[in-house]
């Protein structure tokens, strides 16, 4: 007897496997027969994906005071090349009137 080998499933696949499930059409059993994967392989993506989605409309405080954190960095930066960039402007303008450019 040989060993089936262990198959590996994308993220999109599985979403459609527990949204088939959420549709409460088909039983566990037609459905892992349907997408050729183990009743219990299907209950535990619908489990994962069941205390994950709260999390899609709450979202993980630490997450969101990084993300604003991340975002205020941004704007600084972007505001200091832009002082930068202006800088540059005036002592290209200033070396060129002296003839140092």
């Amino acid at each position: 007897m040989s060993k089936r080998k262990r198959r590996h499933y994308d993220a999109n696949f599985k979403v459609r496997v527990v949204l088939a499930t959420l549709q409460e059409g088909k039983t566990l059993a037609e459905l892992a027969s349907e997408f050729d994967v183990h009743p219990n392989q299907i209950r535990n993506w619908k489990a994962e994906f069941l205390e994950k989605v709260a999390g899609v409309f709450s979202g993980n405080k630490a997450d969101q005071d990084m993300l604003r954190s991340l975002q205020e960095e941004r704007d600084s930066l972007h505001q200091r090349i832009g002082q930068q960039s202006m800088e540059i402007e005036f002592l290209k303008k200033s070396l060129q009137k002296l003839n140092l450019l």
